[in-house]
């Protein structure tokens, strides 16, 4: 599985932050989470010299680096790293290294930067290339609440992407009781396959609060031939679903016909294909209209298949859903 189709444990829609920068003389260190492509243009100038769309630092005349600290908006294992140099070609720097840490609550910038707080390296001082999608496997299995950015010697970054798998508090969440969306991005949940996503990432889907507009949920081009299309949903924990939203907000002309949503029981690392089209799968919502717009509600319509890992959501025959919620309660307690 590719690292990027990982949850960007960074991204500013989940909380991540810029806490501290020591340098940000040509452009601000918020840019970095930004959730655009970098843009340029031509002629546009501050008081300080060329606009740049990314964190760029003035040129170093002594030795060392410049650094960052970034909060990730959900705490997890980092399993590889965009460092986006995109229209940085004379002032990207030459190399850059990437530690983590974890401490847990909201420390303050001055806690991180002190020279008590412990960092482990995830990613080792690795060479740049200008104007380029820099990227990086990770293979620490460390879990991490707070990322340090070095940059050699100086230089300008236009992204920061974070890729990795969400390790919630469940001892927390098990301690609030009740049930959970088990789909949820922020507990754990991952969209691993899906049969087209032209118009909108399938993770989408599963990210927190209503969705902003049509670019923030699922969509699938228009479909010419027989079928239609479906995604898979990798639980956060195992669960029994009990509740299922699908909400179809902006989708007015472009909302699937209906939906259906099966479960099984599998193994976490299951991931191809192949082996997911062959699990055993058990109907819980049989084939139901949509409408435009709306959030859809099933609560005695869901049928009872026991505990579940994975969920397989199929929409007919094509079209765009923004969020979909799957409630329910935990197997077990998680350690």
């Amino acid at each position: 599985m590719d690292f990027t189709q990982h949850i960007d444990l960074a991204a500013k829609r989940l909380g991540g932050r810029v806490l501290a920068a020591n340098d940000e003389f040509f452009a601000p260190k918020e840019n970095l989470l930004k959730a655009g492509v970098p843009i340029w243009i031509e002629d546009k100038y501050t008081d300080v010299g060329k606009w740049m769309d990314g964190w760029e630092t003035r040129r170093r005349r002594t030795p060392g680096y410049d650094w960052c600290i970034v909060k990730l908006g959900l705490p997890g294992i980092v399993h590889g790293v965009v460092v986006d140099t995109a229209n940085f070609k004379g002032n990207f720097p030459e190399y850059c290294e990437i530690e983590g840490c974890a401490i847990d609550g909201d420390p303050s910038a001055t806690q991180l930067e002190d020279a008590a707080t412990s960092w482990s390296t995830l990613l080792p001082k690795s060479p740049l290339a200008g104007d380029t999608e820099n990227r990086f496997e990770v293979s620490s299995a460390n879990r991490v609440t707070h990322l340090r950015l070095k940059i050699y010697p100086d230089g300008g970054v236009a992204r920061l992407r974070v890729h990795g798998e969400v390790i919630p508090d469940w001892a927390a969440i098990a301690r609030a009781g009740g049930e959970i969306d088990l789909a949820a991005v922020e507990h754990g949940g991952l969209v691993i396959d899906s049969s087209d996503m032209f118009f909108g990432s399938r993770n989408n889907l599963i990210f927190p609060g209503r969705s902003t507009g049509m670019h923030d949920g699922w969509e699938t081009r228009r479909r010419r031939g027989p079928g239609h299309d479906w995604c898979v949903v990798r639980l956060g924990a195992p669960g029994t679903i009990r509740r299922v939203e699908v909400d179809t907000a902006y989708f007015k002309g472009n909302f699937p016909e209906s939906c259906s949503l099966e479960a099984c029981s599998a193994g976490r690392d299951v991931t191809d294909s192949s082996e997911l089209a062959a699990l055993g799968w058990k109907e819980i919502l049989s084939r139901t209209m949509l409408k435009a717009n709306s959030l859809h509600i099933y609560g005695s319509e869901i049928q009872n298949a026991g505990v579940a890992t994975h969920a397989r959501f199929h929409i007919y025959p094509d079209g765009g859903v923004a969020r979909l919620r799957l409630f329910g309660s935990l197997a077990q307690r998680q350690a």
